[in-house]
C-alpha cells in the first residue's frame, strides 16, 4: 500500500549519498581499531563534564532563579539564557559588537541546536534559490534541495566565497534572479575551512541590500558561525560581527554553544532584528515542541554566568595544538601528492586537494581504506579487516551541478577533533599507503 508522501517524503526515502556512506561504516565501526576522520563531533577532552554537573545543581538548587527548569518553556528561549548570551557577547567582545547594537536584536532559542533554526528556514521561506559558497555544507544544502530549494553554489578563494563570481552568477539568472530566497555562508566554511574575511562580509551585506532593493523583496543574509568561536590560529584577524555592518535589517547570525560546551546539551540560537521572520521561527519551534529543553537552557545559563573567557582559551588552545601537530605531519607524509591544504586555522577540519588521486568512493584510494579493495592482503579478513580510515570524500562536499565537481573527485575533509592526535596520524600514514596503491592501480 502507497503512503501520500509530500515531495520530501519522497525524497527522503532515499538516504543522501554521505548518509548512505557513514552509514554503512557505523554499522560495524571498531572503535578501538578504526578510526573516523570523517565525522563532525568535538573532542571528548574539551566538553568541562564537572563543570556541567556543577551547573545542573546550581540549577536545580535555585528554583527562584532558574523557574520550572524541568518544565515546558516558551518559544523564545529561557529568559535566563538570552540574557547570559548578551553578557557573554559583550565581555568576551564576541564579533565586536557593541552594546548599543546588540541591544536592538532580538536573540532566540532554537529547539535543537543550530541546525534546527536551520531546518526552520526551510519551512519558512518559500522554496526559490539559495546562495552559498563551493564546497558546501553538503548536510544543510542536500536537506535545502529535498525541501525543494535550488541551491546555488559559488567557488570559495582564501578570503571566502568570491563575490566577483557571485556577482556573474546572479546576473545571469537574469529574471530568475527574482527566485532569490537567501544568502546562507558559513564563517568558518565547513567542510573546507575557510575563514571569511570582515571585508568579504561586508561586500555581501552590501550585496543583499542591493538585490533586495532590486527584486523588490527582502533577501536575508544567514552567517552560520558554528565554527567562529573556534578560531584559533592568533594570526588571523578577529571577525567582525556583519549586524555591525547592517543598515537595512537583513543579517542573521545563527551561532552555537555546541563546539564550546556540549553538543548534547543542544543550545543553538538565532541574533537578528524584530520582525515577523523572527515571529515565524519562534512559531515553528512552539509548533514542534514548544521549547528547547529548558533544563539545558538553563544548565547553558548557568555555565555562561560563571564566566566563559577560561573554557574558551582552553578548547582554542587545545584545537591550536592539535592543528599544528597535523598540518606537519600532512606536509611530511603527503607532501609529494598535496596540491593544497586548506583549513587548521578555526574549527577541526582540514580539506585537501590532491595531485592526481582520485578520492571518490570508486577509487582505488577510498577502496584501500575501507578494505574494500577484494585482496585479502590488503583487506584483511572478512571477519578481521585491517584497520580503517573514514573520511568525507570531496565528491559529497561539492555541489554536482555546480563548478567544482572535477576538483571535488580529487578532495577530501578529514577533521582532527574527535580522534586523539596520534591515531590522526597513524591514519596519515595509511592514507599514505593508500595513495601509493591508487599509484600502482593506474591513478
Amino acid at each position: 500500500m502507497n503512503y501520500r508522501f509530500s515531495p520530501y517524503g519522497r525524497s527522503a526515502t532515499s538516504p543522501s549519498p554521505v548518509n548512505s556512506m557513514m552509514a554503512d561504516f557505523a554499522q560495524d565501526f571498531r572503535d578501538d581499531i578504526d578510526i573516523n576522520l570523517g565525522v563532525g563531533y568535538v573532542n571528548e577532552a574539551t566538553i568541562p563534564v564537572a563543570k556541567i554537573c556543577d551547573a545542573m545543581t546550581e540549577v536545580s538548587g535555585h528554583p527562584g532563579v532558574y523557574r520550572q527548569a524541568f518544565n515546558y518553556g516558551g518559544p523564545q528561549g529561557s529568559p535566563n539564557l538570552i540574557q547570559s548570551l548578551r553578557h557573554f557577547y559583550l565581555s568576551n567582545g564576541i564579533g565586536n559588537i557593541s552594546e548599543e547594537v546588540l541591544g536592538q536584536k532580538e536573540i532566540l532559542i532554537g529547539p535543537s541546536g543550530a541546525t534546527s533554526i536551520l531546518a526552520a528556514l526551510a519551512d519558512i521561506f518559500e522554496p526559490g534559490i539559495v546562495i552559498t559558497a563551493d564546497p558546501m555544507y553538503y548536510i544543510y544544502c542536500d536537506y535545502l534541495e529535498r525541501k525543494g530549494f535550488q541551491v546555488l553554489t559559488v567557488p570559495e578563494d582564501d578570503e571566502g566565497i568570491s563575490v566577483t563570481a557571485l556577482e556573474e552568477q546572479l546576473k545571469a539568472l537574469g529574471a530568475t534572479v527574482r527566485n532569490l530566497s537567501f544568502f546562507y555562508i558559513v564563517t568558518v566554511n565547513n567542510p573546507s575551512g575557510v575563514i571569511l574575511s570582515n571585508t568579504r562580509k561586508r561586500a555581501l551585506v552590501e550585496m543583499a541590500r542591493y538585490w533586495s532593493a532590486l527584486t523588490g523583496h527582502a533577501i536575508p543574509l544567514f552567517f552560520d558561525q558554528a565554527y567562529e568561536w573556534l578560531i584559533h590560529d592568533p594570526a588571523v584577524e578577529k571577525p567582525e560581527s556583519a549586524m555591525m555592518m547592517d543598515k537595512s535589517g537583513l543579517v542573521y547570525e545563527i551561532a552555537t554553544l555546541s563546539k564550546i560546551l556540549a553538543p548534547a546539551l543542544r543550545i543553538g540560537f538565532m541574533v537578528g532584528p524584530s520582525g515577523p521572520f523572527m515571529d515565524a521561527v519562534a512559531q515553528k519551534t512552539s509548533d514542534i515542541g514548544f521549547s528547547a529543553p529548558l533544563t539545558n537552557q538553563e544548565i547553558a545559563a548557568a555555565l555562561l554566568r560563571g564566566g566563559m573567557a577560561e573554557q574558551l582559551a582552553r578548547v582554542n588552545a587545545g584545537y591550536r595544538e592539535k592543528a599544528k601537530k597535523i598540518e606537519a605531519s600532512l606536509t611530511q607524509l603527503l607532501a609529494p601528492w598535496l596540491r593544497k591544504i586548506r583549513g587548521g586555522k578555526g574549527g577541526f577540519y582540514f580539506y585537501l586537494d590532491l595531485k592526481g588521486i582520485r578520492t571518490d568512493r570508486r577509487s582505488p584510494f577510498f577502496h584501500f581504506l575501507s578494505r574494500t579493495t577484494g585482496d585479502p592482503e590488503i583487506d584483511g579478513l572478512k571477519d578481521n579487516l585491517n584497520r580503517r580510515v573514514i573520511y568525507i570524500p570531496g565528491e559529497f562536499c561539492v555541489h554536482p551541478q555546480g563548478s567544482q565537481t572535477e576538483e571535488g573527485r580529487y578532495q577530501l575533509r578529514l577533521s582532527y577533533g574527535y580522534e586523539d592526535t596520534e591515531r590522526i596520524i597513524e591514519a596519515l600514514h595509511i592514507m599514505r599507503e593508500a595513495i601509493v596503491y591508487a599509484e600502482s592501480q593506474g591513478e
